[in-house]
């Protein structure tokens, strides 16, 4: 599970001068997830940098890369802040967000290698297809080339697959689209990590004697598939068993989409306060019931069903 109380700096490269003060190994990519794929390459990472003596740093961008140039890009399997905490759990000390403006986009490949040099570059790991720079001319062969005429270390991570599958963004938001949690968690190596502030609901599940939060999901990022779900929700230092529906309400005429998640064993008031929410298990799709009551009684039953999941995993 996610480090607890993990910090979330904000370190602009192209902003902070003290970047310059330290030499560090560069994994270079978007980092949508951090899912397997990612992690072999961070790995590396780490690995170089431990020899070097050198710090790590992962770049990745504030939105998709193509949002610039596209209007149709695909919703994102993760936010910037919990890229950050996801990256930052496998060993990367600095995360250096880009924005996506035309400036930076169009930069030709080399200067925008350059420029990592002056921030302490000592060193590269990227995926075998990895582009950047203007029209994504840059690509892992320039980068090898790159750094053999400057006499660095540069490592090119192959391509990643589990059980004969590419592993993929693409992939996995597929399988959380389609409620498949399982398939996805095990293509992620971790949960499906949503990060929302709790908003006021119709109180509904106090009366019912299960108090649920209310969190507003995350613009830009994947909705799971709706239905009710065994997660993780992580409230500043502490973890708790969660069980959270996605989806609009039918039994109570609800329409929004909202994540509802009855924190099991939490007592306390969580409103205006961010929480983090692990996916872990599809338990059921979400559905309209005849009453309140039995209403209640399904949702008792979902949390002896996740607390059943967590003994067993």
């Amino acid at each position: 599970p996610p480090e607890r109380s993990m910090p979330v700096p904000y370190i602009p490269l192209y902003k902070e001068a003290h970047m310059k003060q330290n030499k560090r190994v560069f994994a270079l990519g978007f980092f949508d997830g951090v899912h397997l794929g990612h992690q072999a390459l961070l790995t590396e990472c780490v690995r170089l940098a431990e020899a070097m003596g050198c710090e790590t740093a992962a770049i990745t961008f504030e939105r998709h890369p193509h949002a610039l140039f596209r209007p149709d890009v695909p919703p994102l399997l993760s936010t910037l802040a919990d890229r950050f905490r996801l990256l930052q759990r496998y060993g990367i000390d600095h995360v250096c967000p880009f924005p996506v403006t035309e400036a930076v986009m169009g930069k030709h490949w080399r200067d925008f290698l350059e420029e990592l040099l002056e921030y302490g570059a000592a060193g590269f790991v990227c995926g075998h297809d990895f582009r950047f720079g203007s029209r994504g001319e840059g690509n892992a062969e320039l980068l090898r080339q790159f750094c053999e005429e400057r006499g660095l270390p540069c490592v090119i991570v192959p391509e990643q697959t589990l059980n004969g599958v590419r592993i993929s963004s693409s992939y996995i938001r597929k399988q959380i689209g389609e409620g498949d949690m399982a398939t996805a968690v095990r293509y992620l190596g971790h949960g499906h990590m949503l990060t929302g502030t709790v908003v006021t609901g119709r109180k509904l599940g106090h009366k019912l004697g299960f108090p649920t939060a209310n969190i507003e999901l995350p613009e830009g990022v994947i909705v799971p598939r709706h239905g009710v779900y065994a997660c993780y929700a992580y409230v500043g230092r502490e973890r708790y068993m969660a069980v959270c529906n996605v989806g609009n309400r039918p039994t109570v005429q609800g329409h929004q989409v909202r994540t509802e998640t009855w924190l099991l064993d939490f007592s306390g008031d969580l409103y205006g306060q961010p929480v983090t929410l692990e996916f872990l298990y599809f338990l059921r799709p979400e559905q309209r019931f005849e009453s309140v009551d039995v209403l209640k009684e399904a949702v008792l039953h979902d949390a002896e069903m996740t607390r059943n999941f967590f003994a067993n995993s």
